[in-house]
């Protein structure tokens, strides 16, 4: 629906800061802004807010409710921002499974990450040294680790530790090792490099690659470490649902229902922040923006997708190896070899016969999440960019390879192609969760290579901001894209040169800039 009369008002009816997408990101901007004593309003087209952290009755089965994108949230406790918001202050309970993820394979034990890295060693025998000095050492520097890849990428991440340069040499050695050809070179058997592969297998990219090996150190170091893997209990609405509290307590508004389409749905404020992509701004913005700064954010390349399988079971999936069973996530895809094979069909533009898929059950930790003794269960599955498959049959037989029976326990499911995906969030064009390729390129660039990635230069009264998984750290669940982006607009915009303390007993920062 367009809204080009909303109103953006303040405290003192200031018409300072419109945020537009009610994403963490966006909600992470927006309550820094407020926590600055800045007028904040949030536009958001769907009815409800929260992008892919929404937690929704999707009417499958009374009682049952599905993450309707993310569900997992490993960045969520490590994430600096959120760490100084402070969720579990705010009621957030984040359920830590005891194993963190799993990677069953026929014919054999499962790989078993468990949130234990001496549990983990021993059940990887002649690989688990391997594992220990690969992943183990990261896990036990997890909070340099963490700055690295959850930085702006433009600065030397703020608070390293004194053996942060160590961490960060050793960090960039283990990616060019698993991001290349040399990545089975550690590794004596099948199981140790399934199971980091099935972590890499996140970015929906060819592996190996850079990017995908990147992506994996960083999510199987935090698998040992802090909370682990962990599921918030009820869904991962209940963190969209504490960032939108904490902006009203402070001032601010959001506006559900109200979809941003162009220029005159974009009421006037002093600053526009757009937890979008670099697509929607420049559809919203038109000409304003600077030619040269459009060029770059139209070479902005988007990736390959999901297509996104929500199932109701009447019982715990039946894996034939019991161990997976206790994991809050399992990669369902087989050797490294077939899951490298899968990910290249999909790079090509080809449907794989057993697509790479990502399951959670929610109640392996949750029990609240199961009702009448059906519970909900989550699954991803990565296909070619704008597929408009329907998966559900692929993704069954999949996991039947793995669980026999499985069929037998599912009591509904429904599919959301991939070309789909942008109607419950417009950030997933043609299915690409990650809001933009995940390359080593445009992880280091994202979205352009400018010096300062928020900023986006334009015509007009208003500073316009990007501040969306297009922006650095990239996607996940962490606000950080948001928080980086208020900061800028703050000091540069406002006047504001001291970052807003976030805790729950923190007062708002007084007397900004004009």
């Amino acid at each position: 629906m367009a809204g080009g009369g909303a109103e953006v008002s303040g405290r003192g009816g200031a018409r300072d800061i419109v945020v537009v997408g009610s994403g963490p990101n966006g909600l992470a901007a927006a309550v820094t802004m407020a926590r600055a004593g800045l007028g904040v309003t949030v536009l958001e087209a769907q009815p409800t807010a929260g992008g892919g952290a929404r937690t929704l009755d999707l009417g499958l089965a009374d009682g049952i409710v599905h993450d309707v994108c993310s569900a997992v949230h490993p960045m969520a406790w490590a994430s600096p921002f959120l760490r100084a918001f402070g969720l579990a202050a705010r009621g957030v309970e984040l359920l830590v499974p005891e194993v963190s993820y799993a990677q069953p394979l026929l014919g054999g034990p499962a790989g078993i990450a468990y949130r234990d890295l001496d549990r983990t060693v021993e059940r990887l025998a002649e690989d688990g040294p391997a594992w220990r000095s690969l992943v183990g050492r990261l896990a036990q520097e997890w909070p340099d680790v963490a700055r690295l890849a959850l930085g702006d990428k433009r600065s030397l991440p703020a608070g390293l530790l004194p053996g942060g340069i160590t961490t960060a040499a050793r960090f960039g050695a283990a990616v060019a090792e698993q991001g290349t050809r040399a990545w089975d070179l550690r590794f004596r058997g099948d199981v140790a490099p399934a199971l980091l592969t099935g972590v890499a297998a996140h970015a929906i990219t060819r592996l190996p690659s850079l990017a995908g090996a990147g992506t994996a150190l960083l999510l199987a170091a935090l698998a040992h470490a802090g909370d682990g893997w962990p599921v918030p209990r009820g869904g991962s609405g209940v963190v969209v649902a504490a960032l939108r509290a904490d902006l009203e307590a402070h001032g601010g508004t959001v506006v559900t229902g109200l979809r941003v389409g162009g220029p005159g749905d974009l009421p006037p404020a002093r600053a526009h922040l757009f937890d979008t992509t670099p697509r929607t701004l420049l559809a919203v913005l038109g000409d304003r923006v600077a030619p040269r700064a459009a060029r770059a954010l139209r070479r902005f390349r988007y990736g390959d997708a999901a297509a996104k399988v929500d199932f109701v079971l009447d019982g715990p999936v039946p894996w034939a190896d019991p161990e997976v069973a206790r994991a809050g996530t399992v990669h369902v895809g087989g050797t490294r070899a077939e899951m490298a094979a899968t990910e290249a069909d999909v790079a090509a533009g080809r449907h794989a016969a057993r697509p790479m898929t990502l399951l959670s059950d929610p109640t392996v930790v949750d029990p609240t999440r199961a009702s009448g003794g059906l519970r909900p269960l989550w699954t991803y599955a990565h296909v070619p960019a704008g597929s408009d498959a329907d998966v559900t049959e692929a993704v069954t037989a999949h996991v039947e390879r793995y669980a026999p029976g499985f069929r037998d326990v599912v009591v509904a499911s429904r599919c959301v192609p991939a070309a789909r995906m942008d109607e419950h969030d417009e950030n997933y064009a043609g299915g690409d969760i990650a809001a933009g390729a995940v390359s080593m390129r445009q992880m280091l660039a994202r979205p352009t290579a400018r010096a300062d990635p928020y900023r986006v230069p334009t015509a007009g009264p208003a500073a316009v901001y990007l501040c969306s998984a297009s922006t650095p750290p990239g996607p996940g669940v962490h606000g950080l894209g948001g928080w980086y982006a208020a900061r800028r607009a703050l000091r540069d915009v406002f006047g504001v040169r001291s970052t807003p303390e976030l805790g729950p007993g923190d007062a708002p920062v007084r007397g900004r800039g004009a």
